[in-house]
């Protein structure tokens, strides 16, 4: 049985082992990263930040995965970043990630967004091949401040 809820203060630990264990999967590089990100060891503190929310899966009543949405520094008011879209292995070729990526876009719209910006990186092409069937198009360059110079794939979309 799969579930997806609202991220809670009890996940963060999970979560960023989640997230971590997908760099060293996925042979990414792990500075200038969220894999070195202090945030990524406290989520639920970073997402007490308003028109933010994280989404959180469960399969089987075990943390599989999550995504979210964050108003990140130096993007116009009008547009959110989506973060933190990982899954574990047992979560993927499910189409639980394209579920909880589709749920993140509408929270962008309940919150009254009208772009939604990704950077990501080239090993994530799994991710990247999401982004493009939700219409995301590919930026020359980044938008804001990013603190993960390493990503070099930016992509931004419409809402």
């Amino acid at each position: 049985m799969r579930i997806i809820r609202e991220l809670v203060q009890s996940d963060n630990k999970e979560l960023a082992r989640i997230i971590r264990a997908s760099f060293h999967e996925f042979n990414a590089p792990t500075k200038g990263t969220v894999y070195s990100d202090p945030s990524t060891d406290n989520l639920f503190d970073l997402f007490q930040t308003p028109k933010s929310k994280l989404l959180v899966l469960e399969l089987d009543g075990k943390i599989a995965g999550c995504c979210g949405i964050y108003p990140s520094i130096g993007l116009p008011k009008s547009c959110v970043e989506l973060v933190k879209f990982y899954l574990a292995p047992e979560a993927r070729s499910k189409g639980l990630g394209k579920e909880i990526f589709a749920k993140c876009l509408v929270l962008a719209e309940e919150y009254n967004y009208r772009e939604v910006y990704i950077e990501s990186l080239p090993q994530f092409d799994r991710a990247i091949h999401i982004y493009k069937k939700f219409e995301f198009e590919t930026l020359d360059a980044p938008l804001g401040n990013s603190v993960h110079p390493a990503c070099n794939i930016w992509m931004l979309k419409k809402l």
